[in-house]
């Protein structure tokens, strides 16, 4: 089911980069649910918990390859997984560090 035909209430901006009508929420499951974690709105949110339910959400959120720290700290709390076992944990960066002379 595309994004259009879903009737979701997505913000603008989430598909900035895409045409929203060729969106397959079925289909492209990981590509919606990063978008949303990263840059939606509390609204993308709960239409995509809606859709997918929060088994699922937790299901594809596992097997994401990127997500910024915020997303993974609230899928985390939100499904009650430990952020350590999201394949995207081990592929964040190390943090910046200051170096003192």
């Amino acid at each position: 089911m595309t994004v259009e035909e879903s009737k979701l209430p997505f913000s603008g901006y989430l598909f900035w980069d895409v045409s929203p009508q060729k969106i397959d929420l079925d289909k492209q499951q990981a590509y919606v649910v990063e978008r949303v974690l990263d840059y939606g709105e509390w609204n993308d949110w709960i239409a995509i918990r809606d859709y997918y339910g929060i088994d699922k959400l937790a299901e594809i959120a596992l097997g994401l390859r990127s997500l910024e720290r915020k997303s993974l700290a609230f899928i985390a709390t939100i499904t009650g997984i430990p952020e350590n076992k999201f394949r995207c944990y081990k592929q964040l960066h190390s943090p910046n560090v200051h170096w003192y002379f």
